[in-house]
């Protein structure tokens, strides 16, 4: 590789020329470039010269005898780090494995490297990693269409989680309002690709909220061989709602849970928690998750990748 160039930068006033351009073509040349202020410096001036990000480039003190303030974060700038795990400096999805001055990334049991050598995928191969999941989605008003487009991109994330083929996982969407929707059923589409992309492309019902009936179409229908579903192969089912059902819920809840279903309850906003634990498989604290803002429902989505793998 080559060396790294970088150039520190200290000044206590306000240039006589311009400093804009000159910056901009010595960090288009590669140069890291740290600003450094002393007294009645002009901070707008360091922002100019230093590089991205500012608040890891530009630094101020008041004097320049307070200046070896700074000596420790310059010694840790240049220096080769001998363990990057213990910093924090990597961008391993789940473990760091250190060694002198780099590392590499791993993955917990269950879980297996991707060819970006960071990221993992759950139901990776091995003995029980076949799986049909099916996503039973709230479309309901309440819902709204900015929020509906959350919600797509959260089950997305589940998605990407898979190894999706016609021998490990297939995945199933149906959506209800005031009827219920199947989208797609289990098995019709054997990639990641495919299956983000219908997901995409679902659009928005925008009625009710009958959590009951979805629930009962997911027990006699989308679990069926019919729509896809492989004798033998453990069902998972992600429930996800926004607020209150507008019809009983209890029985079907029952029912998926009586056939071996494993159910996953996922609340926004007004959902109802009681109706979230009814339809959680036990223990429930562990198959239910809600959060007030859909902005934060892929918070949700990274537990759910480490819950959905059989055995997990």
């Amino acid at each position: 590789p080559f060396p790294s160039q970088v150039a520190i930068v200290v000044t206590d006033g306000r240039p006589q020329d311009g400093v804009q351009d000159v910056s901009a073509r010595a960090r288009a040349a590669g140069i890291e470039i740290f600003a450094l202020g002393v007294g009645r410096v002009d901070m707008g001036t360091l922002r100019q010269m230093a590089s991205e990000p500012l608040d890891e480039h530009v630094d101020y003190v008041e004097s320049y005898s307070a200046i070896e303030k700074l000596t420790h974060k310059f010694q840790e700038a240049f220096c080769v780090v001998s363990d990057l795990c213990a910093t924090g400096d990597h961008d391993c999805e789940q473990l760091c494995v250190s060694a002198p001055g780099t590392y590499r990334c791993s993955c917990r049991d269950g879980f297996s490297l991707n060819s970006d050598g960071r990221s993992c995928t759950a139901c990776n191969g091995g003995l029980g990693s076949a799986l049909d999941l099916v996503f039973l989605i709230d479309g309901s008003k309440s819902v709204r269409p900015e929020n509906f487009e959350l919600v797509k991109k959260f089950i997305n994330q589940i998605v990407d989680s898979l190894e999706v083929s016609d021998k490990q996982a297939q995945v199933g969407l149906v959506q209800y309002s005031s009827s219920v929707r199947q989208e797609f059923p289990l098995g019709q589409f054997r990639s990641k690709k495919d299956i983000k992309a219908a997901v995409k492309k679902m659009s928005y019902m925008e009625k009710g909220t009958m959590t009951g009936q979805a629930l009962k179409y997911l027990v006699d229908s989308s679990f069926s061989a019919i729509n896809g579903a492989r004798p033998g192969v453990p069902k998972v089912g992600i429930v996800f709602t926004d607020g209150r059902s507008q019809d009983y819920i209890s029985d079907a809840a029952k029912k998926a849970k009586d056939s071996g279903f494993r159910m996953f309850a996922v609340g926004v906003g007004n959902a109802v928690e009681d109706e979230l634990r009814e339809i959680a498989s036990e223990p429930v604290a562990e198959h239910y998750f809600y959060t007030a803002d859909f902005r934060t429902i892929s918070r949700i989505g990274k537990k759910l990748q480490m819950k959905i793998c059989v055995g997990e």
